[in-house]
């Protein structure tokens, strides 16, 4: 691998975080709706496609590992428990041929990141901020714990919705709500705290930072 894009080199081009940050998830998403079967042929097919659809997302997943590492400098520890949930859950389902467990591997991401966030809140830590790498320009201590609480307490939400749409929705169904809902959630969310943490001293010219480079499953 190349070496890491020394600091002052370092593309800050918001596009390279989001294609990190959800480019795996599309390949999913893509790779599943080019094997899926017809509509009316819902057994192994499905199986199948989601396998191979796994497969694409684990590729997808190590690349925008190695992407991260070398054009943006660094990996986040939030990226790499992504990352090794997202390879152990995979390789359960491609073994398996369940798609259970790539299903309820988000749910097993949030509950660990909020875990996470709650046991640094009980020390008075901001664990955001070690997640993330991240030294939002200007944001104080107070910003971050009220950042790292609210983000918290928005995986258990996350967790929870996850585990209810896997449950009544088809696969099919659960894949676009997990692509087009979850991530537009994220965004949403994401907006919302932008008022928190410019009255905890963001500087105006981090906000873009604050809102494209998000945590992320």
């Amino acid at each position: 691998m190349s070496e890491a894009v020394p600091s002052k080199d370092r593309p800050k081009s918001s596009w390279i975080n989001l294609v990190v940050d959800f480019g795996p998830l599309l390949v999913f998403f893509l790779a599943y709706r080019h094997f899926a079967p017809p509509s009316d042929d819902q057994g192994l097919g499905v199986v199948v496609a989601v396998t191979k659809g796994t497969v694409a997302f684990m590729i997808a997943t190590v690349i925008a590992l190695i992407v991260s590492r070398w054009r943006l400098g660094h990996v986040s520890p939030m990226l790499w428990l992504s990352t090794a949930l997202i390879l152990g859950f995979g390789t359960l389902t491609v073994l398996l041929g369940d798609p259970f467990w790539v299903q309820v591997k988000p749910t097993a991401i949030y509950l660990l990141f909020a875990t996470v966030l709650f046991a640094g809140l009980l020390r008075g830590k901001p664990m955001l901020r070690y997640l993330l790498q991240s030294a939002f320009e200007g944001l104080d201590e107070a910003g971050w714990l009220k950042l790292s609480r609210n983000w918290a307490v928005f995986f258990l939400f996350l967790a929870g919705l996850n585990e209810v749409l896997r449950q009544v929705l088809t696969f099919d169904g659960w894949l676009q709500a997990k692509l087009w809902g979850f991530t537009s959630l994220s965004f949403l969310f994401t907006f919302t705290q932008i008022p928190m943490v410019l009255r905890h001293g963001l500087g105006q010219e981090s906000k873009d930072e604050v809102l494209t480079n998000p945590p992320h499953e």
